[in-house]
């Protein structure tokens, strides 16, 4: 996930961001950003992101995303 977020985010590669930094605060992700997130995602680890779960606290950074990546494999 970190690897992927700093090669379609160039902002984040910038900054060199770490893993808990805010993509959203930043301004690295936007919505549109986090709808990619979602598609990455989906098709990567073959899970579906539901309309509740399509919130800021799960995309506001790379360690965010990996927990609730984590959430959704183990469900």
């Amino acid at each position: 996930i970190h690897t992927w977020v700093l090669e379609q985010f160039p902002l984040a590669r910038e900054r060199n961001i770490a893993l808990t930094d805010s993509l959203l605060d930043s301004g690295i992700v936007d919505s549109l950003g986090t709808l990619d997130i979602v598609q990455f995602l989906e098709s990567d680890f073959d899970l579906v992101v539901e309309d509740e779960e399509m919130v800021a606290d799960h995309f506001e950074s790379i360690q965010a995303i990996v927990l609730f990546v984590e959430r959704k494999v183990g469900s």
